[in-house]
This record gives C-alpha cells, structure tokens and sequence, in this order.
C-alpha cells in the first residue's frame, strides 16, 4: 500500500539519495531519459553489482521505480517534477570556499 510522505521524510530521502556522488550522477543521468541498469553501469562507468546497490537505495527512498519492459526492467525518476527539482537544486548557487570545509566534517562525515 502506497502512503503519501511526509514534508520532512521527503527531505529526509532526497538528502539520503543525495549524499552519495554516484547515486547523484543515476539521478541526473535518469533525468535525461529512463535507461537499463546495463547501460547506466557502462555510462557510469560502475560495477553492475554497485549500481544495483544504488538503484535499490533509490527505489527505497522513492525517487526511482522500476517499468517491466520484456525481460529486461527499464529505471526512470518515480515523478516527472524531480527531475524539474534537480533542475532548480542546479540552478541554485551556492557560495562555497573551496579551501575550507565545515568546522565539524571530520566527526560529522560532511563536506
């Protein structure tokens, strides 16, 4: 059964999907066009055993669903606006000293 989120878990499972680089880059590559785990391990230049680990971490938090097509499954953004959201977390700018880091990354694992 289907449940509607949450204001705060949906930030919660977006920043979850977020805070790993690769799972970032099957977020953008998905907002260009659904693709096939095989192809994104290839763009990606991944394991397909580490992209698996991904593509569930996404399907967990809701972002990614999967579409039956034959006998292979296709990925693609679980709604449209996501991907218009990854286009306005781009846009957004973000002042950042590049010779600094947060005061507490070390014990905090940011930044």
């Amino acid at each position: 059964m289907l449940t509607v989120a949450s204001d705060i878990d949906v930030l919660a499972r977006f920043g979850r999907a977020l805070a790993d680089p690769i799972r970032c880059r099957i977020l953008l590559a998905l907002r260009q066009a659904p693709a096939y785990p095989s192809d994104l391990a290839d763009v990606l230049e991944v394991s397909r055993t580490r992209l698996s680990n991904h593509l569930a971490c996404l399907r967990d938090c809701g972002l990614v669903v999967t579409v039956p097509d034959g006998r292979r499954t296709r990925y693609e953004l679980a709604d449209e606006r996501l991907g218009h959201a990854l286009d306005h977390l781009l846009a957004a700018v973000v002042a950042v000293e590049t010779d600094k880091t947060c005061p507490d990354a070390a014990a905090k694992d940011c930044c």
